[in-house]
Protein backbone atom coordinates (compact mmCIF):
# COMPACT_ATOMS: atom_id res chain seq x y z
CA UNK A 1 0.00 0.00 0.00
CA UNK A 2 1.18 3.08 -1.11
CA UNK A 3 0.90 5.08 2.15
CA UNK A 4 2.72 7.87 4.27
CA UNK A 5 2.88 10.00 7.53
CA UNK A 6 4.02 13.38 8.46
CA UNK A 7 4.72 15.33 11.53
CA UNK A 8 5.76 18.96 11.30
CA UNK A 9 6.20 21.30 14.41
CA UNK A 10 7.23 24.47 14.65
CA UNK A 11 6.39 27.16 16.82
CA UNK A 12 3.70 28.17 14.90
CA UNK A 13 1.86 25.47 14.37
CA UNK A 14 2.22 21.39 15.19
CA UNK A 15 0.65 19.29 11.58
CA UNK A 16 -0.04 15.47 11.48
CA UNK A 17 -0.92 14.20 8.30
CA UNK A 18 -1.12 10.27 7.12
CA UNK A 19 -2.33 9.53 3.65
CA UNK A 20 -3.08 6.34 1.37
CA UNK A 21 -2.75 6.92 -2.05
CA UNK A 22 -5.09 3.39 -3.31
CA UNK A 23 -7.97 4.30 -0.50
CA UNK A 24 -11.68 5.11 -1.01
CA UNK A 25 -12.05 8.31 0.50
CA UNK A 26 -11.58 8.13 3.88
CA UNK A 27 -11.10 11.43 5.57
CA UNK A 28 -10.61 12.59 9.36
CA UNK A 29 -9.88 16.26 9.40
CA UNK A 30 -9.67 19.04 11.90
CA UNK A 31 -7.18 21.62 11.46
CA UNK A 32 -9.43 24.39 13.74
CA UNK A 33 -10.79 26.08 10.13
CA UNK A 34 -13.99 24.90 9.41
CA UNK A 35 -14.09 26.00 5.70
CA UNK A 36 -10.88 24.41 5.24
CA UNK A 37 -11.84 21.42 7.08
CA UNK A 38 -14.32 21.31 4.49
CA UNK A 39 -11.94 21.77 1.05
CA UNK A 40 -9.68 18.69 2.89
CA UNK A 41 -13.04 17.16 2.79
CA UNK A 42 -13.21 17.48 -1.05
CA UNK A 43 -9.92 16.76 -1.64
CA UNK A 44 -10.04 13.48 -0.05
CA UNK A 45 -13.63 12.15 -1.19
CA UNK A 46 -12.76 13.24 -4.76
CA UNK A 47 -9.34 11.62 -5.10
CA UNK A 48 -10.28 8.42 -3.45
CA UNK A 49 -6.95 9.35 -1.54
CA UNK A 50 -7.30 8.47 2.51
CA UNK A 51 -6.75 11.46 4.40
CA UNK A 52 -5.73 12.26 8.27
CA UNK A 53 -5.11 15.59 8.90
CA UNK A 54 -4.76 16.90 12.80
CA UNK A 55 -3.48 20.48 12.58
CA UNK A 56 -3.43 22.48 15.37
CA UNK A 57 -2.30 26.47 14.50
CA UNK A 58 -1.88 29.56 15.78
CA UNK A 59 -5.35 30.98 15.25
CA UNK A 60 -5.12 33.35 17.67
CA UNK A 61 -3.43 35.60 15.07
CA UNK A 62 -4.94 34.52 11.85
CA UNK A 63 -5.52 31.34 9.17
CA UNK A 64 -2.49 31.45 7.37
CA UNK A 65 -0.35 29.76 9.17
CA UNK A 66 -2.78 26.36 9.50
CA UNK A 67 -3.60 26.55 6.18
CA UNK A 68 0.23 27.06 4.72
CA UNK A 69 1.76 24.63 7.43
CA UNK A 70 -0.99 21.79 6.70
CA UNK A 71 -0.20 22.08 2.57
CA UNK A 72 3.55 21.70 3.45
CA UNK A 73 2.70 18.07 5.37
CA UNK A 74 0.10 17.30 2.93
CA UNK A 75 2.38 17.75 0.23
CA UNK A 76 5.21 16.21 1.64
CA UNK A 77 2.76 12.89 2.55
CA UNK A 78 1.63 12.59 -0.86
CA UNK A 79 5.09 12.74 -1.95
CA UNK A 80 6.67 10.48 -0.04
CA UNK A 81 3.35 8.11 -0.54
CA UNK A 82 4.60 8.16 -4.34
CA UNK A 83 7.96 6.46 -3.79
CA UNK A 84 10.29 5.63 -6.43
CA UNK A 85 7.64 6.76 -8.85
CA UNK A 86 7.73 3.99 -10.93
CA UNK A 87 4.32 2.94 -12.88
CA UNK A 88 2.37 6.20 -12.28
CA UNK A 89 0.41 7.82 -14.70
CA UNK A 90 2.40 10.90 -14.37
CA UNK A 91 0.37 13.24 -16.07
CA UNK A 92 -3.44 14.25 -15.64
CA UNK A 93 -6.37 16.98 -15.93
CA UNK A 94 -9.71 18.18 -14.89
CA UNK A 95 -12.38 20.07 -15.87
CA UNK A 96 -14.62 20.71 -12.88
CA UNK A 97 -18.07 22.50 -13.10
CA UNK A 98 -19.72 23.53 -9.72
CA UNK A 99 -22.92 25.18 -10.51
CA UNK A 100 -22.54 28.73 -12.87
CA UNK A 101 -18.59 28.32 -11.79
CA UNK A 102 -15.88 26.14 -14.01
CA UNK A 103 -12.29 25.11 -12.86
CA UNK A 104 -9.77 23.01 -14.80
CA UNK A 105 -6.66 21.70 -12.97
CA UNK A 106 -3.70 20.20 -15.01
CA UNK A 107 -0.96 17.65 -13.10
CA UNK A 108 2.41 16.16 -13.78
CA UNK A 109 4.12 14.64 -11.21
CA UNK A 110 7.23 15.41 -12.55
CA UNK A 111 9.52 16.39 -9.40
CA UNK A 112 10.25 19.77 -10.58
CA UNK A 113 7.43 22.16 -8.58
CA UNK A 114 6.04 24.59 -9.77
CA UNK A 115 2.60 26.76 -9.41
CA UNK A 116 0.13 28.31 -11.69
CA UNK A 117 -2.94 29.84 -10.41
CA UNK A 118 -5.27 31.44 -12.66
CA UNK A 119 -7.91 32.21 -9.85
CA UNK A 120 -9.55 35.53 -8.92
CA UNK A 121 -12.44 35.77 -6.24
CA UNK A 122 -15.28 38.47 -5.93
CA UNK A 123 -14.34 38.75 -2.04
CA UNK A 124 -12.26 38.99 0.49
CA UNK A 125 -13.69 36.22 2.88
CA UNK A 126 -15.76 32.85 2.62
CA UNK A 127 -17.45 33.29 5.83
CA UNK A 128 -14.20 34.33 8.05
CA UNK A 129 -11.79 32.59 5.78
CA UNK A 130 -9.10 34.55 3.79
CA UNK A 131 -10.09 33.77 0.20
CA UNK A 132 -6.21 34.40 -0.34
CA UNK A 133 -4.78 31.78 1.36
CA UNK A 134 -6.52 28.89 -1.10
CA UNK A 135 -3.83 30.07 -3.06
CA UNK A 136 -1.49 29.98 -0.51
CA UNK A 137 -2.47 26.14 0.55
CA UNK A 138 -1.91 25.42 -3.27
CA UNK A 139 1.16 26.74 -3.68
CA UNK A 140 2.62 25.10 -0.49
CA UNK A 141 1.06 21.73 -0.90
CA UNK A 142 2.34 21.90 -5.24
CA UNK A 143 5.80 22.94 -3.81
CA UNK A 144 6.49 20.15 -1.12
CA UNK A 145 4.42 17.51 -3.27
CA UNK A 146 6.83 17.57 -6.02
CA UNK A 147 4.60 18.23 -8.80
CA UNK A 148 3.96 21.01 -11.38
CA UNK A 149 0.46 21.98 -11.46
CA UNK A 150 -1.93 25.02 -13.36
CA UNK A 151 -4.97 25.37 -11.77
CA UNK A 152 -7.51 28.10 -13.78
CA UNK A 153 -11.26 29.09 -13.26
CA UNK A 154 -12.50 29.88 -16.66
CA UNK A 155 -15.61 31.30 -14.89
CA UNK A 156 -17.52 31.95 -11.85
CA UNK A 157 -18.79 34.30 -9.78
CA UNK A 158 -19.69 32.58 -6.10
CA UNK A 159 -16.67 32.68 -4.06
CA UNK A 160 -17.48 29.36 -2.00
CA UNK A 161 -18.02 27.94 -5.62
CA UNK A 162 -14.97 28.96 -7.02
CA UNK A 163 -12.75 27.78 -4.01
CA UNK A 164 -14.28 24.44 -4.00
CA UNK A 165 -14.19 23.94 -7.56
CA UNK A 166 -10.10 24.21 -7.39
CA UNK A 167 -9.93 21.82 -4.56
CA UNK A 168 -12.19 19.23 -6.49
CA UNK A 169 -10.92 19.78 -9.67
CA UNK A 170 -7.36 19.44 -8.23
CA UNK A 171 -8.76 15.90 -6.60
CA UNK A 172 -9.84 14.57 -9.99
CA UNK A 173 -6.92 15.01 -11.74
CA UNK A 174 -4.77 13.92 -9.21
CA UNK A 175 -6.60 10.45 -8.56
CA UNK A 176 -5.54 9.70 -12.56
CA UNK A 177 -2.13 11.08 -12.27
CA UNK A 178 -1.33 9.01 -8.83
CA UNK A 179 -2.94 5.95 -10.70
CA UNK A 180 -0.90 3.04 -11.36
CA UNK A 181 -0.74 2.43 -15.09
CA UNK A 182 -0.21 -1.11 -15.39
CA UNK A 183 1.05 -1.01 -18.79
CA UNK A 184 3.99 0.54 -17.60
CA UNK A 185 4.97 -2.42 -15.89
CA UNK A 186 7.04 -1.12 -13.17
CA UNK A 187 8.87 1.82 -15.49
CA UNK A 188 8.96 5.54 -14.64
CA UNK A 189 7.11 7.39 -17.17
CA UNK A 190 9.86 9.61 -18.52
CA UNK A 191 12.27 9.22 -21.31
CA UNK A 192 15.07 10.48 -19.49
CA UNK A 193 15.29 7.89 -17.19
CA UNK A 194 14.50 9.77 -14.14
CA UNK A 195 12.05 12.61 -12.72
CA UNK A 196 13.07 15.61 -11.39
CA UNK A 197 15.83 17.97 -11.78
Amino acid sequence: MRSASIERVTNETSVSVTVELDGTGKHDIATGVGFFDHMLDQLARHSLIDITVRTKGDLHIDDHHAVEDTGIALGQAIRKALGDLKGVTRYADAYLPMDETLTRAAIDISGRPFLVFKVDFPREKIGTFDTELVREWFQAFAMNAGITLHVETLYGSNAHHIAESCFKALARALKSAVAIDPRLEGQLPTTKGKLGG
